[in-house]
This record gives structure tokens, sequence and C-alpha cells, in this order.
């Protein structure tokens, strides 16, 4: 057959084993590759040529490493639109988002490679008391060893390089187990880290089974568990992981307040957008919004009329704004999400409806935090809208969650802002734009249920690295 078959990588060799797994568009359901899975041995000598690899990797000068990273971007750019539209065939991502995210990738390892040169530490006086004159310290950051990076179906490339460039920046190897469903994009990154002159076991990339997945987690040579997923599997994998660090990026059910003094027309187009874009399946997705009763209408109005002109069709179609859902059951789950609601006394606006693994763009009223679709991450094209009377209120509302990632408002008052900023409990507040705006070298990550530690270059390698003292006395 001509469909492509990818092996995964240990020790820079492209590996099969006697598991392969059949990646599906979630648009058609066409298979579009086979993928071999690692077994057991495999896993074992994943972690045996990590080690190695750490033992060159951890002494390579900070131009090495840049210039790997360098071409890693390179490599991404080269390969720009097949691996867009990779993006789009395995994970059902519209092709115009695929390409952002493509982008961003690029962004992620550039940045990468800046900060590689600037892993600096500090020099701290320590003649605080008398018996210790003359004395200093020298404070340095060591790359701490072996990390095991888990990412999820929705940025195959994106939320992989946010593990894999601050790896490689900081001088650690990774293993990465990529998306189940979405294992494909990581395969083609890893061909462009191996060109990139990465030492051969520097990254390792094995798609496995669950089961295998949680050795590594268990594993005690591995030093780091960075996760990205959902807060179920989340708290059981930090369960397991023992003297790890542990870095958790989960979900969310991010919030928007749209204040009275706020320019309307851009606040529904941001909504818009932050609500729907790749079927709202982003943890940083708005699923909630609050908007001040005197514009309530006003703003409702425009939003309703820019939902209704999403397109959903093909992700491969230029003018679709809404592909499927990644599988048939996230779909029906949202239905059953918004039908309880419904009962249970909430008002359709638009939308509602299941298509097989499509869902309509829906906007529900008349809902209670108490509902599936206010207080759980629906991870789908829904928002729900409320009005509020005083902006505190809202504030109030928006931390009425078990999540906390990012918050948006859209309010030209300086005292709501800095109140939103002290009281809202999330990683971020985006101040007159969606929660779902990222740029790839901030700070991003969240308190609550929504996890701990924090990604974004620097941020990661911080996470990634052990301080250690050298305290001198020149007496």
């Amino acid at each position: 057959s001509m469909i492509k078959e990818y092996g995964f990588l240990i020790n820079g060799q492209w590996r099969q084993s006697s598991k392969k797994e059949d990646i599906r568009n979630p648009f058609n359901n066409e298979t579009i590759a086979r993928v071999y899975f690692a077994e057991e041995r495999d896993i074992e000598d994943a972690v045996v040529s990590s080690q190695r690899a750490f033992e060159i990797t951890k002494k390579l000068p900070a131009y090495k490493r840049a210039d790997i990273l360098q071409g890693v971007a390179r490599g991404l750019e080269q390969r720009r639109e097949e691996i867009a539209k990779t993006i789009t065939l395995e994970a059902g991502k519209p092709i115009i988002d695929s390409r952002i995210e493509v982008s961003r990738a690029i962004n992620t390892f550039r940045v990468a490679s800046e900060e590689a040169k600037r892993m600096e530490g500090e020099v701290i006086p320590l003649d605080l008391m008398p018996g210790s004159e003359e004395r200093f310290g020298i404070v340095r950051r060591f790359p701490i060893g072996l990390v095991i990076g888990i990412t999820p179906f929705n940025f195959p490339l994106n939320l992989v390089a946010h593990k894999v460039a601050p790896a490689i920046a900081s001088g650690n190897t990774i293993i990465l187990k990529p998306a189940a469903k979405t294992p494909v994009t990581a395969m083609m990154l890893g061909e462009i880290v191996l060109d990139a002159g990465l030492p051969a076991g520097g990254l390792n990339i094995i798609p496995c089974s669950n089961v295998h997945a949680e050795r590594l987690v268990k594993d005690e040579r591995i030093r780091k568990l960075s996760f990205t997923g959902s807060a179920a599997v989340g708290i059981r994998l930090k369960a397991m992981a023992g003297m790890k660090r542990v870095t958790l990026e989960l979900g969310g059910n991010a919030g928007v307040i749209v204040h009275s003094d706020s320019d309307m027309d851009f606040a529904a187009k941001r909504c818009t957008t932050g609500a729907f874009s790749y079927a709202g399946q982003i943890c940083i997705s708005i699923q909630r919004i609050y908007v001040h009763e005197s514009v309530y209408d006003a703003f409702l109005e425009k939003f309703l009329a820019n939902v209704k002109n999403l397109k959903s069709g093909d992700p491969m179609d230029e003018s679709a704004n809404i592909g499927p859902m990644i599988e048939e059951g996230a779909a029906k789950r949202t239905e059953e999400w918004v039908d309880a609601a419904v009962r249970d006394g909430a008002k359709v606006l638009i939308g509602g409806k299941r298509n097989a693994n499509f869902f309509e763009p829906t906007v529900l009223s008349g809902t209670k935090p108490s509902m599936k679709v206010c207080g759980e991450e629906v991870f789908a094209p829904l928002v729900t809208v409320e009005k509020y009377k005083r902006f505190e209120d809202a504030v109030a509302m928006v931390n009425n969650s078990i999540y906390g990632l990012q918050a948006g408002i859209f309010t030209r008052d300086i005292k709501n802002i800095f109140h939103a900023y002290d009281i809202l409990e999330v990683g971020g507040i985006i101040v007159n734009d969606i929660p779902t705006y990222r740029i790839d070298h901030m700070p991003y990550g969240g308190v609550k249920m929504s996890g701990f530690g924090r990604e974004g270059v620097r941020y990661a390698m911080e996470e990634m690295t052990e301080l250690k003292l050298l305290a001198i006395n020149l007496a």
C-alpha cells in the first residue's frame, strides 16, 4: 500500500515492533499513516540510551546547543507546508490554524536557541554574620538529566516543541511520548532534530501504551515528568512520579469579562476566535463569557452574528474555520452535556447539534455554575454567555471554577485591571484580548486543577535545571 509507515526513534535509529497502529483522519476516518508502537524492551533501551546521551549533552557548549536548535527551526521552515498538512490530517485542525502552529513552533525553537546562551546564575554575598567575612557564593544552573515528556493531541507540534526545545537548550535529554492519535507530526520533528545534529539518544520518541508510559513515569532514572493533558490523568501520574520534578499543564474552562467600557466589535470578534478555534479543543479556549448588563444585548447581537458566519467543513479547505472534533466520542459527550444543561434550564442561542464527529458552534445562556458546561472542561465548540452588574462580581464568577489557567478582560479601567490581576486565580490574565492568547516565550501554566509549573522556553528551562551553590571562603 502507499500509506507511509513510521518507526519510532531510539538512540538515533528508527525502529519497528510487532505493534502497529493506523493513524486516522478525524474528518473522514481514512488511514493517513501507520505508526509502530514501542514495546517493553524498547522502553528500556530508550532510558539507557537517554542516560548515555546525557553524558554528552550536559557537556555541550552553549553555542553548540544554540546551533542545533537553530537547525531545528530551519528544518521546520523548510518543511512548513508538509508539516501543516500532516497536523490537519491527523488532528483535524483547519489548515489555516495548522500553518500558524508550525510558525509558532519555529519561534519556540528560535527562542530556545537564544535562551541556550543565557543559562545564567548569580553571585551572592555570604558575609551576613560574624565568622562569614570574606565569603561569597556563586550559584549556577545545571541540567537535571532525563526528562519524560507526555503530550496531547491538540497541538501535536508546538506542545511537543515546548518540552523538546527547553530540554535541548538546557543540556538535558528527553524521552517523548506523543499522543496516540497524533504521533506522525512528532516523528517528522524527530527527523528534523536528528538532521540538526542532536547526539543520538538526546531525543527518543516512543508512541506507546499508557501502561508503558506509566512505567517511565515511575522509573527512578528519569528526573522529571512534564505532562500536558487532562487533570484526571495528570493527578494519577503525579502520584506515581515519586521524587521526580513534575510540571503539569492540565485543563481549563477559561473565562472572559467584557466590561461596559470596551470596544464591543473587537471583543465580539476576538471571543468568536477564542471560543471556536480548532472546535474549542484548546486548553485556553473560551468557555465562559461574562458581559456587563448595560452592553449585554449589544455584545450578544454582534457575537451571534459572528458565530453564524463560521464555516464548518473539511479542515483541508482554506475557508473552513471549524473542523471535526478529534473523535465521535468527544462530540457525543458534548451533545450529552448540552442536553443536560437544557433540561436544567439553559437556553441554546445558536447551534447545539451534533453531526457524526462535528459539533455545531454553540452558544448557551441561562446556565448555572453547577452545570457541566460551566464547571467541567468541555473542550468543544461551546461557550456560555451571562451578564453581571459589578466588575467585582464578574471576577468572582470567573474564580468560581476548579480550574485556573488564563483569563481575559476587556476594559480600559486601570483599577479594574489591577483588581482582576490581584484577585483572579489564574496563571495569566490577558488584558483587552482573549484568554486564548499565547506567545511562546511567555510564562504559561495554571493554578488549582489547571496544574502547576510554567512553560514558555526560559521558564521550562528553569524547571529542568538544578541550582548548585559554590560557597567560597577567601579568608
